[in-house]
């Protein structure tokens, strides 16, 4: 059989194991994705993967960089990346998604231990691994009060005259005078002849 022929006999396969199972995805006829944890769960991630001209004689491309994966850490995303490509290498020739969903399904919980388990840890691991900022360059910024801006006496009166009570400007105070207005680009009266 040739790639090609492999190919379309796994597009059905995958397609009638998982038919109704909405963490599967097909994007086109040679990319899938799947949806490993619930939504809205921080160590959730999306798999895509992409088969090339010549798959399954080669490794499908695996892709973690999708906008769903924002906020897996880059050693956890680097860390599923070598087990697929790992595992792919045992199955080259072979039909092998389902195989890799799934054996990212059996090893999930060693593979996204490292992951946070909130939001507010993945802020802060974020903000460890930040390029260029080292401890002391964020202690001297945090350790700087923010500047209050002085008003003098006259700034303070001017401000506090444009709005009334509440800090709302008077009703009207955008108007034009309509009749000024018009007088100054009023047309020009016409010389009588």
């Amino acid at each position: 059989m040739s790639d090609a022929e492999l190919q379309e006999e796994e597009r059905e396969v995958l397609l009638s194991i998982y038919e109704g199972d909405n963490a599967f995805k097909q994007l086109t006829s040679t990319t899938y994705q799947y949806k490993f944890g619930d939504d809205n769960d921080p160590r959730s991630f999306l798999v895509e993967i992409t088969w090339n001209e010549n798959y399954p004689t080669e490794r499908p491309t695996v892709n973690m960089e999708t906008f769903y994966n924002k906020h897996i850490i880059p050693s956890v995303k680097s860390k599923i990346l070598s087990h697929i490509n790992a595992e792919a290498e045992q199955w080259l020739g072979c039909a092998m998604t389902y195989t890799l969903f799934q054996s990212v399904q059996e090893h999930l919980s060693e593979l996204i231990e490292d992951q946070p388990e909130s939001i507010v840890d993945i802020s802060a691991q974020a903000a460890k691994i930040a390029i260029g900022n080292d401890a002391a360059e964020q202690d001297e910024v945090s350790k700087k009060p923010a500047k209050k801006e002085q008003l003098t006496k006259a700034q303070k009166r001017r401000q506090w005259n444009r709005v009334d009570g509440k800090g709302d400007k008077p009703r009207g105070w955008d108007w034009v005078d309509i009749v000024k207005h018009l007088s100054q680009t009023g047309s020009k009266p016409e010389p009588e002849a």
